[in-house]
């Protein structure tokens, strides 16, 4: 659609229509029409740990865990948190509890115990099922830590005033412990509910309810649960979809964890959407891992934040891997540099990449180039909106649109636009306005063929490998330490992560505090991505007349000072 046209000014307002309608169905519903339609089709290949699962087999099992969650009493509605690297029991997890009309909660694995604790409570989590460790995190240990009344109780029966919802702990293992499931005790529970039950759940469920919280640093202080609809999800990614002209005979590598948007929307719901192939290479990410996976899977697409395509272009072994079937994926996350484009597509031959914008709140694609765009579209902007979006920009001060090529805040509206933040309706109003527009914290500006680039942000929030962190979340923990007086956390450039952690500190008088005590003060206490990579200690700060803290100062200081420009 054109630009509107305002006294002769063309504004920053667009939108994009589709001659594909909008999707009316369930997560559950969708999974259930690929298994029909293409039911030997590999739906799940778990590289890893050498497991396959056809359309057919997923469908059942994904079943059959739905009915063993009904048995062990949850309802439509209630949260179950899922705490897990990349295993083919996160992606069960995923498709059964919608099957039922249960709220997934997804959970960074790199969480420690008192986020873990803020997650759970916060949700109101009625479930929880966790993989036993990863790497140095032991996570029965850290449930028993936060919850040690569960070693004394009955699995199925658990309770503690902190946690008064949560009533099940399934660990993914065969081993028995105190209080908690194991994997297997959800299948066997399976067998106890009739398909009568089962039907008659899945006839409860509407595609506008809520189905998953994603638990993002949003614009402001600490993580929200952003609560996206079935009707999110499925329509977010089937558009993608569209525009990667994806088909059932696509098989896509998955190296991205999936607790976030990019892995369970934008991969898994789009493969399931298509009857196409989900592939994970390993638990997390391994360069060569993926690029392995994609030449044993003959995969034809891979999806990634860039950094994660640079380590692999840099992996001494890049040009020992046959990786001729790629044809298609989504580069998103952070800017894509010309060069590296140039690279994926003639090196990878990926020639039909996309690169997409978003964020949480919006399920999370808002803009997506398309596979037959320019390579100068894909680098220089974040394309047009997705299909039955609206974007316009406005000036933060006065909400107005303002003119073609003027920098403002980036504002969505479309089916794509989360319900709200759990139990947080103030901060939903900050969010998204009367008129179900997404304000998303973002400065951008608008070219006359309603192309979006992206400039800067409003807030303080640092995206470093794609992840969104808020600086206030690593200054709480900073100012428990008794030495430090005042702390400033800002992002500044880096050439591999897009962004790294900054902070200033002005210490106590007679402090020997160092760098590295700071550092060891952070770490095991919050997750490693938010561990300051530089630290200046500062007497001031850089402050307005009226005193208050400019931020923007300190990084356009250090990041001089660190040659980092």
């Amino acid at each position: 659609m054109s630009l509107q046209d305002n006294e002769n000014n063309k504004l920053s307002y667009t939108n994009t229509g589709s001659k594909k309608p909008l999707l009316w169905a369930t997560i559950g519903y969708r999974l259930k029409h690929a298994a029909e339609k293409y039911p030997d089709n590999d739906a799940l290949v778990v590289v890893w740990r050498n497991e396959r699962y056809t359309y057919e087999h997923f469908y059942r099992i994904c079943r059959r865990a739905a009915k063993g969650l009904m048995c062990m009493g949850v309802k439509k509605g209630d949260r179950v948190g899922i705490l897990a690297t990349n295993y083919a029991e996160w992606v069960i997890t995923q498709f059964s509890t919608a099957m039922i009309g249960a709220v997934l909660v997804t959970i960074n694995p790199a969480l420690r115990e008192n986020e873990l604790e803020y997650v759970l409570r916060d949700s109101e989590c009625q479930t929880l099922i966790s993989i036993e460790k990863f790497k140095s995190s032991k996570y029965v240990d850290m449930f028993y830590n936060i919850f040690p009344e569960a070693k004394e109780q009955t699995p199925g029966k658990l309770f503690s005033y902190k946690f008064p919802k949560l009533k099940n702990v399934i660990v993914l293992s065969e081993e028995d412990r105190p209080g908690l499931y194991t994997s297997g005790d959800v299948l066997t529970h399976g067998k106890e509910v009739s398909n009568k039950e089962f039907s008659q759940r899945e006839a409860e469920l509407d595609p506008d309810d809520i189905i998953n919280i994603q638990y993002t640093s949003g614009t402001t202080g600490f993580p929200k649960g952003a609560c996206l609809t079935h009707h999110n999800i499925v329509n977010n990614s089937y558009f993608v979809g569209e525009n990667m002209q994806f088909t059932h005979n696509d098989r896509l590598c998955i190296p991205l964890p999936l607790y976030h948007c990019f892995g369970m929307v934008l991969s898994n719901m789009l493969c399931v959407n298509y009857g196409a192939t989900m592939v994970l290479p390993n638990e997390f990410f391994d360069p060569f891992a993926t690029l392995k996976a994609v030449e044993k899977e003959k995969c034809t697409a891979m999806h990634g934040v860039p950094t994660m395509f640079i380590a692999q272009f840099e992996h001494p072994k890049f040009n020992t891997v046959n990786l001729s079937t790629l044809r298609t994926g989504i580069m998103a996350g952070a800017p894509c540099p010309i060069e590296l484009m140039k690279k994926v597509r003639e090196k990878m031959g990926i020639k039909d990449i996309t690169i997409c914008y978003g964020l949480t709140e919006a399920s999370p694609v808002t803009n997506q180039t398309r596979h037959d765009e320019p390579v100068k579209i894909r680098v220089e902007t974040v394309g047009r909106p997705l299909q039955h979006t609206e974007i316009k920009i406005i000036d933060p001060d006065t909400g107005k649109v303002v003119p073609v090529g003027i920098q403002g805040e980036i504002c969505i509206r479309g089916p794509q636009i989360m319900k709200g933040y759990h139990n947080k309706p103030e901060e939903t109003k900050k969010t998204i306005d009367e008129s179900k527009w997404l304000h998303t914290g973002d400065l951008g500006t608008m070219d006359e063929q309603g192309y979006c680039r992206i400039t800067g942000r409003l807030k303080n929030m640092i995206i470093r490998a794609g992840e969104n962190i808020y600086p206030r979340e690593i200054e709480e923990y900073l100012y428990s330490h008794t030495d430090l007086v005042d702390v400033h956390v800002f992002g500044v450039p880096d050439k591999k992560y897009g962004e790294e952690i900054a902070v200033w500190i002005k210490i106590r008088a007679g402090s020997k505090l160092t760098e590295e005590d700071v550092i060891n003060f952070c770490k095991g206490k919050i997750s490693h991505q938010k561990i300051p990579k530089y630290i200046k200690f500062v007497d001031t700060f850089p402050m307005t007349a009226t005193g208050k803290i400019q931020k923007f100062r300190m990084k356009e200081i250090f990041t001089e000072e660190l040659g980092l420009s």
